[in-house]
């Protein structure tokens, strides 16, 4: 039911807003003191800068801000526990693999009436995808944290050594496909190859084609699988044919993951998400790695890229507060400072990750001394961005498809077949939801 925020309370409200910047109460959990709002995140990488911006916060509100950082899995457990009454954060990060799950469990609190009473925060201001991801029946669970696009590194030590020529930013899948093609037969004897595509490669790698080919994953009423779609098909029969033999063994990337195998320099190049480049960046070697604009499939034919053809996909998070905060004035003060578009400003100034606040992601390109990222951010202007698909249960199909194409990855004369079976699993799939 869509609530309706009278002036009053807005008012109110505001004056609430206010005052928890003043002071901070009691945290839910008592392990990390009466005055520390408990934070939980999934990213290592990211604590640093986010550690900085609150911060700032704690000077104006006199609160503490207590990180914990978990690897994705046990995050998500701690979360499962946290729906069964076990012990939760005052705030955390949504996904859209499980946002609706959590939306519908009560575990997230209704921010509606906050965002109505803060002028700090308008929703028009945020990317469309990522505030419709975490809405729901005009209920507002969670404010958008961040967007990332994905782009190609690549490690020049490895061109050179091989005499392969630099991509640029006018490339397509197929010179993409044929200059890691190039690699792996140049590096045969050394063990290396042109780059990396697993099963898992979703939002880096094979979504990103399919899109560019025109295809689709999910339908846009999300009641429909896209993996029998025609283009669809003619994606994914390049990707088992052009890309994959320049790629290590199956077995093998099922056991490694791109990043390791690039920064153990056995592959030239890879497709990663901006969230990633701080691991580049601080990397031993990492004047050896350069980044360029994602490939376009050239459809028409015309050898000139439309925008519809080169696509990158793109995710958000979203900062979310527990249902059952004892202190859900200061928590909403913290999301609503990491929210605003001075804190997303700071969060793409230190490098921390691309804003979910339209208009204030060009810092980061400028962020990382002697390594050019512009690639993220110019894709948004010269590419189309596609939001990651999803669906209710997202994780449910998005898994089996991914286990299901193993066997394509192993034998890419059945890749067409394989993609009908995921599509029919799919669709059962998206009937129960």
């Amino acid at each position: 039911m869509k609530r309706i925020m009278k002036k009053g309370l807005a008012l109110v409200l505001s004056a609430t807003i206010i005052s928890s910047f003043a002071g901070c109460g009691s945290s839910d959990s008592g392990d990390g003191g009466s005055d520390t709002i408990r934070v939980a995140i999934w990213d290592n990488n990211q604590l640093a800068g986010l550690q900085e911006i609150a911060d700032e916060w704690s000077k104006e509100s006199g609160c503490q801000v207590e990180f914990t950082v978990m690897d994705w899995s046990s995050y998500w457990t701690m979360l499962e526990a946290g729906v069964s009454g076990g012990e939760m954060p005052d705030v955390f990060w949504m996904h859209s693999n499980n946002a609706t799950k959590y939306m519908e469990s009560d575990v997230l609190l209704d921010l509606n009436d906050y965002i109505a009473g803060d002028e700090a925060i308008d929703m028009n201001n945020y990317f469309e995808g990522i505030t419709e991801l975490y809405t729901q029946d005009d209920v507002h669970y969670a404010l958008p944290k961040d967007h990332d696009t994905i782009a190609v590194v690549y490690n020049k030590a490895i061109f050179d050594k091989y005499g392969v020529e630099y991509p640029t930013n006018d490339w397509t899948w197929e010179e993409f496909a044929a200059i890691a093609q190039e690699i792996s037969d140049k590096g045969a004897e050394d063990g290396i190859y042109g780059t990396y595509c697993n099963s898992n490669s979703t939002q880096d790698v094979w979504y990103n084609i399919i899109y560019s080919y025109g295809g689709k994953v999910i339908s846009d009423d999300k009641k429909a699988s896209g993996y029998d779609d025609p283009a669809t098909i003619e994606a994914m029969k390049f990707v088992t044919e052009k890309i994959l033999p320049a790629c290590p063994s199956p077995d093998s990337m099922a056991s490694t993951g791109p990043d390791t195998m690039f920064q153990s320099g056995l592959v030239g190049m890879i497709c990663q998400g901006s969230w990633m480049v701080n691991s580049f960046y601080t990397a031993d070697n990492a004047n050896d790695y350069a980044w360029v604009m994602m490939p376009y499939a050239d459809v028409n034919g015309n050898g000139q890229c439309e925008s519809s053809e080169r696509c990158s996909i793109y995710n958000g998070l979203g900062w979310s507060i527990y249902s059952g905060s004892k202190n859900p004035d200061a928590a909403w003060s913290l999301i609503s400072h990491f929210a605003s578009k001075e804190g997303q400003m700071k969060q793409s100034e230190l490098g921390v990750t691309m804003a979910g606040y339209i208009g204030c992601s060009e810092p980061f390109a400028n962020t990382f001394e002697g390594m050019d990222v512009s690639s993220f951010v110019d894709i948004e202007e010269e590419g189309t961005l596609i939001f990651r698909p999803y669906s209710k249960n997202t994780a449910v199909w998005e898994d089996d498809a991914n286990l299901a194409l193993v066997d394509a990855w192993a034998a890419p004369e059945t890749i067409e077949e394989v993609l009908q079976k995921i599509a029919a699993d799919m669709n059962t799939a998206l009937a129960e939801e």
